[in-house]
């Protein structure tokens, strides 16, 4: 097996069942220190209402935790049903009429595309100026066989108008607890989309650090751009899973084509994959170094992702988002889009009556205007990801 690398002119054509048996060594080193960092555990909240202060030490130190069984099967069955209603509705191609049924595609008055779609196994953004430029190295791209379909779908966006289940999800009282402990009372939502690698097609995401406005910032801390919740669907391995270099949220903008440089591939010399059962939640803090492998495994995954901000680190910043425009945060935006989250929280109060309801502090005493039902569907949640933010 000869795995090319950045310096041949033609990279030899690498082969899925390479790229599997390369992964594996990697992952078989990188396995017992994932494990072995200590950082997971059910969500555990003291008599402050906050995350006992271990889990959040051990988030700080390390810039992830996992969260186990955060879904039980009855939520994950749904959420899983959800997800995969929706996929089947994808168009056979990104520009296609009709679904994998030959069923006229939906048209559901959403202005975002909800799919978004790749090459099998490739690596879209890797060494390229997608995403403002913050995926600077590029991935090895193995031959996913002659029987590969031309596009698969690698990412879903909206889901909390795409999927009532993920609306739900959102309303979790205990995730959102943990947000409130990591970021303050009044934390800020911005985006939700979910990553899907099927087996043997999912493509790559390069290495990259989320965020792109406040490195350079006077007041810049280890939490500045705020964290993702991602919610596994399925387990997240070694071959299929994002992986992380632990700490690295600490020490500011990385130079990351260094770094695969000096690993001599793009499997970064220290990286650990982020292990869990379907059902966990992975919080990971945006400015870890992380990235994902083209999913040459046998082994699914869908990951919800629901990204938090710091308020103060979104009030009134001027910013341009990945796709270009440039925008300013004022109040006004920040209320607008916080609103979800409070319908949000309303959905899971109906459906899981036995829980406690989460007290989300900005929106206290605006409960009545954000119930969920028909008309806040149509009126409020409908295209809601037009009020996403970047920082």
């Amino acid at each position: 097996m000869t795995l090319a690398t950045a310096t041949e002119a033609t990279p030899t054509p690498l082969s899925a069942v390479d790229h599997v048996r390369a992964m594996s060594e990697y992952g078989q080193r990188a396995e017992a220190r994932a494990y072995a960092l200590g950082n997971r555990g059910p969500i555990r909240v003291g008599a402050d209402g906050k995350l006992l202060p271990e889990i959040l030490e051990s988030y700080w130190a390390n810039g992830f935790y996992v969260f186990q069984g955060v879904t039980g099967p009855e939520e994950l069955a749904e959420l899983r049903a959800d997800i995969d209603a929706v996929l089947s509705r994808a168009p056979v191609t990104p520009d296609a009429t009709i679904d994998y049924q030959g069923r006229p595609t939906i048209d559901h008055g959403i202005l975002k595309p909800p799919y978004r779609w790749a090459k099998p196994l490739s690596d879209p953004v890797g060494g390229t100026d997608a995403n403002n430029g913050r995926h600077p190295a590029a991935m090895l791209q193995p031959d996913p066989g002659k029987d590969a379909p031309t596009w698969t779908v690698e990412l879903l966006d909206g889901n909390l108008h795409l999927s009532d289940a993920c609306l739900r999800l959102y309303g979790h009282p205990g995730l959102l607890t943990a947000a409130a402990s990591i970021l303050g009372d009044d934390f800020v939502p911005y985006n939700e989309v979910t990553f899907v690698k099927e087996p043997g097609l999912g493509p790559s995401v390069a290495w990259h650090q989320d965020g792109t406005t406040h490195w350079h910032a006077a007041d810049w801390d280890q939490g500045a751009h705020g964290f993702n919740f991602m919610t596994q669907l399925y387990p997240s391995t070694a071959g299929n899973g994002v992986w992380v270099l632990p700490g690295s949220h600490k020490r500011g903008k990385a130079d990351i084509k260094r770094m695969v440089a000096e690993s001599g591939s793009d499997r970064i010399e220290g990286a650990v994959p982020m292990l869990c059962d379907a059902g966990d939640t992975i919080v990971t803090n945006r400015q870890l170094v992380h990235g994902s492998f083209a999913n040459s495994s046998p082994d699914r995954r869908i990951t919800l992702n629901a990204g938090f901000f710091p308020r103060k680190r979104v009030l009134n910043v001027t910013t341009k988002r990945l796709n270009g425009n440039v925008e300013t945060y004022d109040l006004t935006r920040i209320e607008a889009r916080t609103r979800i989250l409070q319908i949000a929280i309303d959905a899971r109060r109906q459906r899981f009556p036995q829980e406690t309801p989460y007290a989300y502090r900005p929106m206290i005493g605006r409960e009545d205007e954000n119930r969920w039902n028909e008309a806040t569907r149509a009126k409020v949640l409908k295209n809601y990801n037009q009020l996403d933010m970047f920082i």
